[in-house]
C-alpha cells in the first residue's frame, strides 16, 4: 500500500489512535486537548483516514471501534523521507546543519549525536 500524506487534522487523530492502539470516536475526543472538536468532526476525519487506508474498524452494533492500519513508524519513515528529499536534498548533513544554524540542537543533544556517530564508526 502506498502511504499518502496526512493533513494536520488527520495526523492529530492518527497520533491519538497510535497512542490508544484502538478506540471509539469518544475515546479519541477524550484524549484531544481543549478546545475539543465536535463528535461529527472527529468521526468524519476518522472515516477519511479509513478511506485512505490508515484506519480500520470493527463494528459492534451501531458503534465502531477504530484501530490504526499504518503504524506510527511506517508514517514516520514516509514523513522523514519526504522531508529529507523535499528540503534537504536527501542529505542528513544538510538537515543537521540546518538544525544547528537554527539553534534547534542543544549541547546535550549534540553530544548524544556525537556518541551515536562514534558508535557507528566502531561497527
Amino acid at each position: 500500500m502506498e502511504i499518502k500524506e496526512l493533513t494536520r487534522a488527520e495526523e492529530q487523530i492518527m497520533q491519538v489512535l497510535w497512542q490508544l492502539k484502538k478506540g471509539y470516536v469518544k475515546d479519541v475526543i477524550d484524549v484531544l486537548t481543549e478546545p475539543k472538536p465536535a463528535y461529527n468532526t472527529v468521526s468524519t476525519i476518522i472515516r477519511i483516514l479509513e478511506t485512505k487506508g490508515f484506519v480500520g474498524h470493527q463494528a459492534f452494533g451501531k458503534s465502531h471501534e477504530y484501530r490504526p492500519l499504518v503504524s506510527k513508524e511506517e508514517y514516520q519513515n514516509f514523513a522523514t523521507d519526504k522531508l529529507m528529499s523535499g528540503y534537504f536534498d536527501n542529505s542528513v548533513k544538510h538537515m543537521f546543519s540546518y538544525f544547528v544554524k537554527k539553534e534547534k540542537i542543544d549541547l546535550k543533544e549534540a553530544d548524544e549525536i556525537m556518541k551515536l556517530i562514534e558508535k557507528l564508526k566502531n561497527k
